[in-house]
């Protein structure tokens, strides 16, 4: 497909929150699925990359993106992200959407107590916590979800993370886990969302296997600026092959604690 196919005039403005500190398990690919899918569509995209001591005005952007790290890498985040906190709730009050994951919904929370370790503070955004646990979740994940409006559709990623997270009464799921462990392995939610606040523990990244959560999230950033319109439809079979491989596995893994070891483990 050619990089930009029309100029439609719009521009989907992005900032990269952390992107050297907190960008593992492939997660960067999650900004170069938004980048494609809107340039397929002749939307233009400008990314902000914003590091550590770096305060700008949040709301300025139509996409804020969070990615996961490891508990070294969040310590410093956890820090710094108090500095950036009341630019981020402004920017969530007057609509901006989020994507975090792992790390980053973590810390989109109350606060990140780790196994061994101090507490570390979050930013409220989403009413949960997160407390460590002794063993990690490391399978393929697929979810129910519903929040779209347009009907059940599938999530599917990968999940590697000890944290145990609880929802507060302001912050709805994600989704229904169909394979996996998700927010904490005993009340089958995976992920958060508040307002166009979205929150997931799903590596892989999840974006590229999962053309309609991309879109969706184009779409709802996009309507903030320029109001209600439709994304034209792209040819998705590739993505849609990938989509459907990756729900094969979870399910294949599906009550496995580990994808490598793969012995099934009771909840």
């Amino acid at each position: 497909m050619s990089e930009q196919k029309k100029d439609t005039g719009m521009v989907l403005k992005i900032g990269h929150l952390y992107p050297t500190l907190m960008s593992v398990a492939a997660d960067r690919g999650n900004l170069f699925s938004i980048e494609r899918r809107s340039r397929w569509r002749g939307i233009g995209v400008e990314v902000e990359p914003i590091y550590v001591k770096q305060t700008p005005d949040f709301t300025k952007y139509d996409l804020i993106l969070l990615h996961g790290a490891a508990d070294r890498e969040m310590e410093v985040a956890s820090k710094d992200i108090q500095q950036k906190a009341a630019s981020l709730h402004e920017a969530a009050e007057a609509g901006t959407v989020f994507l975090s994951v792992c790390a980053g919904y973590q810390l989109l929370g109350h606060y990140y107590k780790p196994f061994n370790g101090p507490e570390l503070k979050g930013i409220g955004l989403l009413d949960l916590y997160t407390d460590g646990g002794g063993t990690r979740f490391m399978t393929h994940m697929a979810l129910e979800c519903t929040f779209d409006q347009k009907g059940t559709k599938t999530l599917v990623g990968y999940e590697n993370h000890s944290g145990r997270t609880y929802l507060g009464s302001k912050a709805q799921p994600l989704g229904k886990v169909l394979a996996g462990w998700g927010n904490n392995g005993k009340d089958s939610g995976e992920g958060a969302i508040y307002k166009n606040i979205f929150g997931t523990y799903m590596h892989g990244p999840v974006l590229p296997k999962n053309p309609w959560f991309t879109d969706f999230l184009i779409q709802r950033s996009l309507e903030r600026r320029y109001g209600k319109f439709e994304l034209e439809q792209l040819d998705d079979t590739t993505e849609n092959a990938a989509h459907e491989a990756a729900l094969k596995l979870a399910m294949e893994f599906k009550g496995t604690m580990s994808a490598i070891e793969a012995t099934p483990w009771k909840r």
